[in-house]
Parts: C-alpha cells; sequence; structure tokens
C-alpha cells in the first residue's frame, strides 16, 4: 500500500528521511518497522497480519480510519482511499 500523504510533522520527516527528531518518546525503531510493514503490503487484510500492531477500524465520529499501536498511548492512524492508498497517516496520542 502506498504512503501518500502523513499529516504528523515530525513523522512526515521521518518517513522521507529517518530523521526521528521531534517524535515523542523512543518510538523511532517501533515506527520505522510499521511504516516499512504498512507500505509493503498488499491490502487492507494484510494490516491485521502481525498481531502486536493491533490493526483496528476506528468507529464513531473517526469511522473509516484504522489505527495501529505503537505503544500504550500512541496510535499511528490513517484512511484508505479508493486506490487502496493510504492518505491522512497521523500519530496520535489519544488515550
Amino acid at each position: 500500500m502506498r504512503i501518500v500523504s502523513i499529516r504528523h510533522k515530525a513523522l512526515r520527516a521521518f518517513a522521507e528521511t529517518g530523521n526521528a527528531r521531534g517524535l515523542p518518546g523512543n518510538l523511532a525503531g517501533r515506527l520505522r518497522n510499521m511504516l516499512a510493514f504498512v507500505s509493503q503490503a498488499g491490502s487492507v487484510d494484510e494490516l491485521r497480519v502481525p498481531p502486536n500492531f493491533g490493526a483496528h477500524l476506528l468507529t464513531g465520529d473517526r469511522g473509516g480510519t484504522w489505527a495501529l499501536t505503537v505503544t500504550k498511548n500512541w496510535r499511528l492512524t490513517f484512511r484508505v482511499d479508493a486506490d487502496g492508498a493510504i492518505v491522512d497517516m497521523d500519530l496520535e496520542d489519544y488515550h
């Protein structure tokens, strides 16, 4: 799945350059693995394969948004467009 847009400024810089500056805590290693996995997934069904990422669809007003667990509090969230590309990827502390 191709990553088209990343909303989180530090995450976007990390994805483009590998520079972890601005990312919270010690998330760089896990985020590197998650970005590589997501970009290589062939479909949304493959997102559920590694159980430690906890891929799930959000509900309510966030319906249609996918979330992957980075740490207890941090989530990698994104939507999948009609072409199967990842859009509006974000790094959120929503707990």
